[in-house]
């Protein structure tokens, strides 16, 4: 027992060693590629996500939420993004007070550009992603348990997404709005795992 006891800790350092070194490697291409752009890896990774994101979580407080900053640090981000054309700023058309950040043309350009890192796509296919993808998900969907983080999953595996019938739209069961297909595909932060539809990622 204490032998497996021992050799589970160490599998567990060396995995976050390794999980470190990976990003670690994946941050130093984003500044050496974002650099083209004038970006940082955090500027990079908030227009990534509101790429993503839809009508419920294109907000600075979602910004914030889903990369784990401080809002001053988040609202510099942002502020940021704002200026160079990558994201404009939208009032909500229901509540005022309310703001949408969408990505731009522009901002699309510099996500196809430095997204993923090429050396990343060379990398992949040298190994496959297939089972790697499915461990690193669950280890995602864990420590962020852990963290007591939102897990801002995609809309259509939510338990309050309702499907529409062939030719109509769906719904979000939640707010009892309409939902288009396109955003059935986004990332939500109000997401509940639909567990009799969708697996739940493996505790």
């Amino acid at each position: 027992m204490v032998f497996s006891r021992y050799y589970f800790f160490v599998d567990q350092r060396r995995t976050y060693e390794l999980l470190e070194r990976i990003g670690s490697l994946l941050r130093s291409e984003e500044r050496r590629s974002g650099g083209r752009h004038g970006l940082q890896p955090t500027q990079i990774h908030a227009l990534a996500f509101l790429d993503q994101a839809n009508r419920y979580s294109d907000s600075p407080a979602s910004v914030t939420e889903y990369l784990g900053l401080t809002k001053g640090t988040a609202s510099q981000t942002l502020q940021r993004l704002v200026e160079k054309g990558f994201l404009r700023q939208e009032s909500d058309r229901k509540d005022g007070r309310r703001v949408h950040l969408k990505v731009t043309a522009a901002g699309r350009r510099v996500l196809r550009d430095i997204r993923p890192p090429d050396s990343f796509e060379k990398a992949c296919q040298g190994v496959g992603t297939g089972p790697l993808e499915a461990s690193l998900s669950d280890l995602l969907t864990a420590l962020q348990r852990e963290q007591k983080q939102k897990p801002f999953g995609i809309c259509r595996t939510c338990r309050h997404f309702r499907r529409g019938a062939r030719g109509s739209s769906h719904q979000c069961g939640l707010t009892l709005e309409p939902l288009r297909e396109e955003e059935s595909s986004r990332l939500c932060r109000e997401h509940e795992w639909d567990t009799e539809r969708h697996p739940a990622p493996r505790r």
